[in-house]
């Protein structure tokens, strides 16, 4: 997703925890990442209690729950020591979150944007590039270390089943309308991955750039699966990725590796080709809601070229009530269907 999740989905895998046969997992998430201008201020959802969010997901009718363990502002949503931890927190929600779903035999997946992480970028500035709320950290070993310690003590420490990745591109020259200067860590991160000096700006052509890109990506990626891997063997890493053509994306080990890939876009023909792209064992999930009037739940549900994929989608929660509004908006709308074919299951 594009940086701001929250998440239904219809899947077909195991129930967590049982041998039962595979049934279709239905699931939301609140998306804490964003205000009304960019990043959510720290504290904003803080007060979210971890009970009555678990209320209403089961009154949704969901069977998974997606949440953060780090939003993009860059706070953890449970008791973090790596972190700094969501000013003003109510108890330790994703630890309670999740303890809440799976008595009731659910699934809770978390939640990194690797791209972004506005707390990092305040506290480094020399390792980021100046964008706020957006894709802005190059993948420097520095970074990479960061989630080689944050990945494995949410695993372990709020018992959740997994994590969604998101905005998984390296940040240099990323955006082709923004001006650049490359970063002094970004040539220490050419000396490590191409085993040779920085050669100059001006020998760092597009499709220089672009290997430098993949090459960062790969390593971090490597980084992420070794680590999740090794803290919980049977977690499932879930990624969102809104362009699956993407030069750093596109025949990528991630694509092949990855446990699930959420294809963001609702055109059925952008799913054909994530069914073309990724390893035979992933799990593939389909974007329904989030977009406002650009998605239409009701159709797609009813869509058959869909039936055999998940469904996902997102709604910004109300600042008072920290949980989606139902104010008759195309967000609501694709909620309330959602709840319908919910229920039907």
């Amino acid at each position: 997703m594009v940086g701001f999740q929250v998440a239904l989905i219809l899947s077909l895998v195991a129930a967590p925890d049982s041998g039962a046969a595979p049934e279709r997992i239905r699931a939301f998430c609140v998306d804490f990442n964003w205000g009304d201008k960019g990043f959510a201020a720290p504290g904003l959802y803080a007060q979210a209690s971890p009970k009555q969010h678990f209320e209403w997901y089961r009154n949704l009718g969901v069977n998974t729950i997606q949440t953060f363990c780090v939003s993009c502002p860059g706070y953890a949503w449970y008791r973090s020591d790596v972190a700094p931890v969501q000013p003003g927190m109510n108890g330790d929600f994703l630890k309670e979150i999740t303890e809440l779903a799976h008595a009731q035999g659910m699934r809770v997946m978390g939640y990194f944007c690797i791209g972004a992480n506005s707390y990092w970028n305040q506290q480094h500035p020399d390792l980021a590039h100046n964008l706020p709320s957006a894709i802005s950290i190059p993948f420097t070993t520095e970074y990479l270390d960061y989630l080689g310690k944050i990945i494995p003590e949410a695993l372990k420490r709020t018992g959740i089943d997994g994590f969604m990745i998101d905005w998984v591109f390296n940040a240099s020259h990323f955006y082709p309308d923004k001006p650049y200067q490359w970063l002094e860590c970004e040539k220490q991160m050419y000396a490590e991955l191409f085993g040779e000096p920085w050669p100059g700006d001006d020998a760092m052509v597009p499709a220089k750039i672009n290997e430098f890109n993949r090459r960062a990506l790969d390593r971090c990626w490597e980084r992420i699966r070794s680590s999740a891997k090794a803290a919980k063997p049977d977690c499932i890493i879930w990624l969102s990725c809104y362009d699956l053509q993407h030069p750093q994306v596109v025949g990528s080990k991630m694509l092949q590796e990855v446990d699930w890939l959420m294809n963001e876009h609702p055109d059925p023909a952008k799913l054909e080709q994530a069914k073309a792209a990724v390893g035979a064992h992933t799990q593939l999930i389909q974007c329904i809601c989030g977009w406002g009037s650009g998605h239409d739940a009701a159709a797609i549900l009813r869509e058959p070229r869909f039936k055999d994929v998940g469904m996902y989608g997102f709604a910004k929660p109300d600042a008072q009530t920290t949980l989606p509004a139902d104010d008759g908006s195309p967000n609501a709308r694709n909620i309330a269907a959602m709840r319908d074919a919910f229920k039907k299951e």
